[in-house]
């Protein structure tokens, strides 16, 4: 769940508050932020949410890709051998993690 602070932030970057917890009934604003409608934090934390759900695609592909390291060793051996092992790799992870 995105927390409440992302969701005021989302709507306006420069807000100073601070929550206890994840209520959103405990919200402090500081320093003179314009408080936000609860109702319209409530519909920002959905849509952020959505967003969020959205690229997961994104986080996974992340964690499968080989290293780096591994894929310039793998990029240097394709071109003395003549094979597609990084290509290869690299089509599976998003094969796998498809958008």
């Amino acid at each position: 769940m995105i927390d409440i602070i992302k969701a005021i932030q989302k709507i306006n970057p420069n807000a100073e508050v601070s929550v206890d917890g994840e209520d959103i009934n405990t919200i402090e604003w500081h320093n003179g932020t314009t408080p936000i409608p609860v109702a319209d934090i409530e519909a920002k934390m959905v849509e952020v949410q959505a967003e969020y759900d959205a690229n997961q695609y994104q986080r996974d592909r992340a964690t499968a890709y080989p290293t780096i390291q591994d894929q310039l060793d793998m990029q240097y051996w394709d071109n003395v051998n003549g094979t597609t092992t990084w290509e290869d790799a690299i089509a599976k992870v998003k094969a796998d993690n498809p958008k």
